[in-house]
């Protein structure tokens, strides 16, 4: 069982620099127009613009993550939007954004990202491969489980629970953006 977790691990990150070099070759010019790279937000500074993610960038404030997901990355975040963090039980939020609490926040904002730019396509490509499942290995060292159901990709968190990705592939200057209707919570 852990070879093939491995084995997937290893799959998943191939995918990802297969993609990634793939769009750098086929796009010489584009790779090369520094101008254009830094006009793109980045991870925060979109997260920033939506109107609708706002505690999630309070969250990644009090975390400490501000620098780290503004960086050059790349990574992949699953964002879940103000009314996913409205899903939770009354009081997660405020209880989780006190200093005291720095480490529990920051294992779950660690727990939505993943290194490298994976696309949708690839997490389909994951899941075909995985014969209807991928397991996601993330930056916080926990796996989630991407699945499709009715033409969407829906997420399960190591407690169960379940989110659907309900935007794709926003693309920004240090990775790739997934919205979520839920938030993930790490065992």
């Amino acid at each position: 069982m852990r070879s093939s977790n491995k084995l997937k691990a290893a799959a998943f990150a191939a995918i990802a620099a297969t993609t990634a070099l793939a769009a750098t070759t086929a796009f010489p010019v584009a790779a090369h127009n520094h101008k254009a790279a830094k006009a793109q937000p980045n991870i925060v500074s979109a997260a920033q613009g939506t109107g609708v993610h706002n505690t999630l960038v309070a969250a990644v404030q009090a975390a400490g993550l501000v620098e780290t997901l503004s960086g050059p990355g790349p990574f992949t975040v699953f964002a879940p939007t103000d009314a996913a963090f409205g899903k939770l039980p009354a009081g997660t939020v405020e209880t989780l954004v006190k200093p005291e609490n720095k480490a529990t926040l920051t294992k779950i904002l660690t727990y939505h990202a993943v290194p490298g730019n994976v696309t949708a396509s690839d997490v389909i490509g994951l899941i075909n491969a995985g014969g209807g499942m991928a397991k996601i290995d993330t930056i916080a060292g926990q796996q989630l489980t991407a699945r499709l159901v009715n033409g969407k990709v829906v997420i399960t968190d190591a407690k169960g629970g379940k989110s659907t990705v309900t935007q794709t592939d926003v693309k920004v200057s240090n990775g790739v953006i997934h919205v979520t209707d839920g938030v993930f919570l790490p065992a």
